[in-house]
């Protein structure tokens, strides 16, 4: 056990420079800062729609359903449920900063934000519509009309109008002032001894080669099981899948880790449902090292200093349907 703050011990030995509480730590690792929202009114839009149950062929399944705003923007599941119960093929990545991710989707599909929202609306496994489907349900309600106008110029919606709203919304979903976003600012109160010792073994034995940068993650693609295979019953090929190239197999995007204590079960797979599994395995497998009881809760209690300002979510009325508004197609 540390008998001194660790960062003083550091800065004695020269591994660290001096801060002040305005300024950042040089380290692998930055702070999130504050999302400012410079268009409201689209942001209200796309929450709107990231909400709205009648964009899926049952009328149930919103955005919200896989990446629930009170689960840190996951659903806590394995694979997530979808249209007629079907069980989705792979873990819902947190939707919650995702705006700092290189690419959307674990195998890197999608390159933005804006072309990730339209796949699960005509995903037959997820919301299980089209999107010709989707505009005419919108466009048959007065209040939304009005509010593509305001927002869009326009009263002809397409998928484009839609997707860029929940773009926008989904932009200004960070969580900032994580107890380590202060420390990385200069606090040097905020961590105890055991969350810094756990941040120096993080860094000191590599993960931060792949969990780096604001996003903690999210910036490169890693082959699951670089010391140790990964066995695992789920088919998915990771980035060999968008690349068609044989190298990319098994390749994912690295997870953020920011949040992490709140988006169990974790890996692509969902098969872990605690850190302390999750730690034991990234470092046998991605590092060779075998922590012992002591680093592996040290590491893990370092993870938890990740959860940042989880954003506050006023839940939006959504307009009511019109007469003319298709309704949901049940399930057979």
């Amino acid at each position: 056990m540390f008998t001194l703050r660790l960062s003083a011990v550091l800065l004695s030995m020269g591994l660290v420079a001096s801060v002040s509480a305005q300024s950042v730590r040089n380290e692998p690792v930055q702070p999130i800062a504050p999302y400012e929202v410079t268009d409201p009114a689209k942001v209200e839009l796309g929450k709107k729609l990231f909400f709205d149950p009648r964009l899926s062929k049952s009328g149930f399944i919103s955005c919200n359903s896989c990446h629930n705003m009170s689960m840190g923007g996951s659903d806590n599941i394995k694979t997530s449920i979808g249209d007629r119960w079907q069980q989705g093929p792979i873990n819902s990545p947190t939707v919650l900063n995702s705006s700092l991710n290189l690419t959307q989707f674990w195998d890197g599909r999608a390159d933005t934000l804006k072309d990730q929202a339209g796949g699960p609306i005509a995903n037959p496994m997820e919301m299980g519509f089209t999107h010709e489907l989707a505009i005419e349900v919108l466009q048959s309600i007065p209040q939304y009309v009005e509010e593509f106008k305001t927002v869009y110029g326009t009263e002809e919606l397409t998928i484009d109008e839609v997707t860029d709203a929940i773009a926008v919304f989904e932009e200004s979903l960070v969580t900032p002032n994580a107890r380590f976003d202060l420390w990385l600012k200069g606090d040097d109160n905020v961590l105890t001894d055991q969350e810094l010792e756990g941040y120096m073994l993080f860094r000191n034995n590599g993960c931060v080669a792949c969990h780096n940068g604001v996003n903690l993650g999210g910036s490169s693609f890693q082959k699951m099981g670089v010391v140790e295979p990964y066995q695992t019953d789920n088919p998915a090929e990771g980035r060999s899948a968008v690349t068609g190239v044989d190298a990319d197999r098994f390749n994912f995007k690295v997870p953020t880790l920011r949040n992490v204590e709140l988006t169990y079960p974790y890996f692509h797979d969902g098969a872990v449902d605690t850190l302390t599994e999750a730690v034991d395995i990234m470092g046998r497998l991605q590092l060779g090292r075998h922590f012992t009881d002591e680093e592996n809760a040290n590491i893990v209690a370092f993870l938890k200093t990740l959860t940042g300002d989880q954003p506050q979510i006023i839940l939006p009325i959504l307009p009511p349907s019109h007469d003319d508004t298709p309704r949901p197609i049940p399930f057979d």
